[in-house]
Formats: C-alpha cells, sequence, structure tokens
C-alpha cells in the first residue's frame, strides 16, 4: 500500500441488497480509496449475484427479486486484515448469514483488535 493511500474490505454475503452493496463501493471509489470487495468462499473474479428489494403497497410486504451482477476484485481467503484502513459489512440479509460462518467472525475479531 503506498503512502497515503487507503483501502476498505466490503465483505459480502450470500443475497446482499443491490445499493448497499454499489453505493460505498463506488462513492468510495470516487474519493480515491481502493476497495476490495470479497465474499467467502469466492475467489476474484468471480461473480456475485445481488438482490433489489421492492415494498408491495398492495401487500404491504417487500418483494426480492435477482439484481445485477457484481464481479469480486479480490479473494477471501487471501485477504491480509492489517492492510485495511476499514472494513464494511453491507446490511440486508448478507448480516444475518455473514455471522454463521466462522472465517467471517475471525476476520471481524481481528479488524477490531487491532
Amino acid at each position: 500500500m503506498a503512502k497515503g493511500e487507503r483501502r476498505v474490505l466490503l465483505v459480502l454475503g450470500d443475497y446482499v441488497e443491490d445499493y448497499e452493496a454499489m453505493v460505498p463501493f463506488q462513492a468510495l471509489q470516487a474519493y480515491g480509496v481502493s476497495v476490495d470487495a470479497v465474499c467467502p468462499g469466492m475467489k476474484a473474479g468471480d461473480i456475485y449475484r445481488r438482490a433489489i428489494h421492492q415494498l408491495s403497497p398492495a401487500h404491504q410486504t417487500y418483494s426480492e427479486s435477482r439484481g445485477h451482477n457484481f464481479a469480486l476484485n479480490a479473494t477471501f481467503d487471501d485477504i491480509e486484515f492489517n492492510k485495511y484502513d476499514g472494513l464494511i459489512i453491507p446490511g440486508g440479509r448478507a448480516p444475518e448469514y455473514l455471522a454463521l460462518d466462522a472465517s467471517v467472525l475471525e476476520l471481524v475479531r481481528k479488524f477490531s483488535d487491532s
């Protein structure tokens, strides 16, 4: 990492909401921050599926449909947590599933302890 360069790790889970992944990814990049998007069990270049949630007023509930494809740009198993300035775990259903993954919990513990 070059001096003064900022780097953030974006950890995506089973079915993250479309905008909850793309907004931090693109916004941080717009400010010159390097963002590595990873998902447990997947490698750089793998396609990650996102979800779109829409409110259905007639039924007073949300519907979920398949969102856009997202190409991961880093491999989860190769992550070195000490090379990052920040950690983002987007909302939606993703944190529920990520909380069951021991490798994600270990990463979060290491990051919070550093």
